[in-house]
């Protein structure tokens, strides 16, 4: 029997007590919303397992309006899923606000 290769599988949930190294990105006026030391428009985060993406945008006070664009590792996260998504150790959290161009 040949098996059908499929996407790469989601890592585990972190098990209770264990932290979650990720990378938060905060692009364009959400920079300013960065503590020191950032490393431009990032900075590396440990977070408590289960840390949801709604968690970070409250803990940096990130203005609802302003979480537009939200990816980890480059895949969109929809808003309705944005408070039960949990992080992974290695993520990356990208967030935009909204922009308009010409």
């Amino acid at each position: 029997m040949r098996t059908v290769p499929t996407a790469s599988p989601v890592p585990p949930d972190p098990a209770p007590g264990q932290v979650a190294h990720i990378t938060l990105k905060l692009m364009a006026t959400l920079t300013d919303y960065l503590p020191p030391p950032r490393q431009g428009h990032q900075i590396g985060l440990d977070l408590p397992a289960g840390t949801t993406i709604q968690d970070v945008v409250e803990r940096f006070r990130l203005p609802w309006q302003l979480v537009h664009l939200v990816l980890v590792d480059g895949v969109y996260i929809y808003p309705d899923q944005r408070d039960i998504r949990a992080l992974r150790d290695g993520e990356t959290l990208a967030i935009w606000p909204p922009v308009a161009g010409g």
